[in-house]
């Protein structure tokens, strides 16, 4: 009797191994991009002036229009630099992040929901350095594939600018997404262990 019972006890370990892989979807790709809000104008509208730039601008030709000569053109630049300022300080760029990652259902029942990290590594040490939270509320089918995609105001990580993003940032971190949860149309929810 005494080997039975350890051949259920291995049998029963090794199923609560397995449950807590979620064997039946696969990440097959991640990417993540910034885009900023905003910045192309409609191309068949003419150019839209508020009275201070209108009222700089006539300003402006008029003093050139009389002959000011260099001082006139100074000022018109000066005018254009002080407009450019306030219209800036009015109106900041705004910036927001897409996240994505493309998943495979490889298991018999339809997923319903995934909750999922995009999680980022520091390349030289793999020290964590930002983690960004999703739920995906998706159906994918049994042996179908999907891309998730979440857009946030976030930023990857705090280390990377909102304003600019050059190559350097990108490259000093590695990306992984990790499976949080899952859950399937037959009622089953896979959980990843705390």
């Amino acid at each position: 009797m005494k080997p039975l019972t350890q051949i259920l006890v291995l049998l029963l370990g090794t199923s609560i191994l397995c449950a807590q892989q979620p064997s039946g979807v696969e990440v097959l790709k991640a990417s993540w991009s910034k885009v900023r809000i905003g910045w192309e104008g409609d191309p068949f509208s003419g150019p839209l002036e508020n009275f201070d730039e209108m009222r700089s601008r006539a300003r402006n030709e008029r003093r050139i229009a009389q002959g000011g000569g260099e001082r006139a053109r100074r000022e018109a630049k000066a005018d254009e630099a002080n407009l450019a300022i306030i219209k800036r300080e009015k109106s900041p760029p705004r910036y927001y992040f897409i996240y994505k990652t493309k998943v495979k259902n490889n298991d018999t029942s339809a997923i319903t929901q995934i909750d999922w990290d995009y999680v980022f590594f520091e390349r030289d040490t793999e020290n964590e350095m930002g983690r960004q939270e999703f739920t995906s509320n998706e159906k994918i089918g049994p042996g179908k594939t999907k891309e998730l995609t979440v857009t946030i105001a976030s930023p990857p990580t705090h280390t990377v600018s909102v304003t600019s993003l050059n190559l350097e940032e990108r490259d000093r971190f590695s990306e992984k997404i990790v499976l949080v949860r899952v859950k399937y149309s037959d009622g089953r929810v896979w959980q990843a262990p705390q």
